[in-house]
């Protein structure tokens, strides 16, 4: 008795464990649904350790849309690290809007980084980009703060290695300002805004890029700073500065120059002396002649000192009058 007691509860474990390890519910799922997935498949997927869930529903679902999709290829994916949802979701609206895209196509643009299902609806549905003030300068020197609206859709074909939006937005900042600058007057760009559109479309700047430009429409034109005078400003400072520095120069050589003549007179002063003494020995000039000499320039120093008296009196009788 106790024997079969014994068996039965191994019988029963066995069949909990093959329950617990072998997803029944999920097949009966797919055979109800119609899709082709076998019970060994199911725990081939444990023994590879695939969550059968992750297959199985993308599976059936893609069963349901109609689409050729098979077991290996959804595994093989899951395996690589792509997200098999995402693609079986984009196979199905590629397949609703009538985009032409394998499932090889679908894999490798989900496994370069790309969301396969998020590209398939902006290629149906396009996409409205944003940009950031772009400040431009025309050549009248005004600046003016661009804002557009530019409307993308998803190139299936160029959408692994083509470059994203922040490549799209910097290629419309460059050829905004490219056109503004180009322009004689900020005026002109003020009255005919679409002029900047017609000519940023007509550069092709989706080239190389995942999408392609629809339309650029212009939302918002702001005048900014005169750039211009600012220019003619700071130039004219430099100008100003460098006018000064020309003059501190020059006045530097004169007042060296006037310092050297003040040595070559004093220099030459010192020589009075000695040429006095060579007179007197040589007889050239008598004692009597050098005291006349001496009593002309005592009174001359004399006069200068009286002269000079005068002026200070008179100076200050002008600036303090009750003195």
């Amino acid at each position: 008795m106790v024997v079969k007691f014994i068996i039965l509860g191994i019988v029963c474990l066995l069949i909990v464990l093959f329950f617990a390890f072998v997803p029944v519910g999920l097949w009966i799922s797919a055979v109800a649904a119609g899709a082709k997935v076998g019970i060994f498949n199911l725990v081939g997927m444990r023994l590879r350790r695939v969550k059968p869930g992750r297959i199985v529903f993308p599976l059936i679902k893609a069963t349901k849309a109609g689409l050729n999709v098979k077991v290996n290829q959804l595994e093989a994916h899951y395996l690589a690290g792509g997200d098999v949802d995402s693609v079986v979701n984009a196979l199905i609206a590629a397949e609703r809007a009538g985009i032409d895209m394998t499932f090889e196509r679908a894999s490798a643009i989900d496994l370069a980084g790309r969301d396969v299902f998020e590209a398939v609806k902006m290629s149906v549905t396009p996409k409205v980009i944003e940009t950031t003030a772009v400040s431009a300068v025309a050549q009248d020197g005004i600046e003016l703060l661009v804002k557009a609206r530019v409307t993308v859709r998803t190139n299936i074909d160029r959408l692994i290695g083509g470059a994203g939006e922040e490549t799209v937005l910097a290629r419309i900042g460059e050829g905004i300002v490219t056109t503004v600058g180009s322009s004689v007057s900020h005026k002109t760009v003020l009255e005919n805004p679409d002029g900047i559109s017609k000519v940023v479309l007509d550069k092709g700047l989706d080239s190389g890029t995942a999408y392609e430009i629809i339309s650029i429409d212009i939302a918002d034109i702001d005048i900014g700073r005169n750039i211009g005078a600012q220019l003619q400003t700071l130039q004219a400072e430099a100008d100003k500065n460098i006018a000064q520095a020309k003059a501190e120069e020059r006045r530097a050589m004169a007042v060296a120059l006037e310092q050297e003549m003040r040595a070559e007179v004093i220099k030459a002063e010192a020589k009075v002396p000695e040429a006095m003494a060579n007179a007197l020995n040589s007889g050239n000039i008598g004692v009597l002649d050098y005291y006349k000499l001496q009593n002309v320039l005592a009174d001359t120093d004399m006069k200068k000192n009286i002269g000079g008296g005068i002026t200070d009196y008179v100076k200050t009788k002008k600036d303090k009058p009750g003195l």
